[in-house]
């Protein structure tokens, strides 16, 4: 069994700001729902202290992670090595996702800087942080970013862009609210 912890400790801190990829968990309350796990790249996860994690979601083909944060908040963060020791490292905590154009957007964003295209940010209050062996994990080497993402979203105008993330991330899955234009957007 692994060590947990009430909080980010220094060593994990620095364990995980080494990573190049983590995982992210959650789970809507309803018994036959969806459970989601995504994978996340680019320099998009930031530890702002040691109960306070985010990351830029910049979207892809669901919107999974943010309905079942709206709808209960669960979410966990999964860091592994794939270089060097052995280490898995989770997160558990409470999650809110502030999006594109909701107030306090603007300043999360500023953590994420080279950013222009972001669904939203998720902000983890972590009550739990845990680390174990992760001896079944492989090597893998780390050969560069895919730039697909960032390509597909600057290849739309801000507003397409913006329309396109409203029409496509409306609704889960299990039938949750994703994404919803406020009554001001145009």
């Amino acid at each position: 069994m692994g060590k947990s912890y009430d909080h980010i400790t220094d060593k994990l801190k620095a364990f995980i700001e080494a990573q190049k990829v983590f995982f992210v968990a959650t789970a809507p309350m309803i018994e036959n729902g969806h459970v989601n796990v995504s994978p996340k790249g680019y320099d998009s996860f930031k530890i702002i202290d040691k109960n306070t994690v985010a990351y830029a979601d910049l979207g892809g083909s669901g919107i999974e992670t943010l309905a079942h944060i709206k709808e209960n908040g669960r979410i966990t963060i999964m860091f592994m090595a794939f270089e060097g020791k052995a280490n898995i490292v989770r997160l558990y905590g409470k999650g809110e996702a502030i999006s594109f154009d909701d107030p306090g957007f603007d300043e999360l964003m500023q953590m994420f800087p080279g950013f222009d295209r972001v669904r939203s940010v998720i902000k983890i209050n972590v009550h739990k942080s845990m680390d174990s062996c992760g001896f079944a994990v492989p090597f893998y080497e780390f050969k560069g970013e895919r730039d697909q993402l960032i390509r597909t979203h600057r290849n739309k105008e801000l507003e397409d862009w913006r329309e396109y993330r409203y029409d496509r991330n409306q609704v889960s899955l299990d039938g949750l609210e994703g994404l919803v234009k406020p009554d001001n957007a145009n």
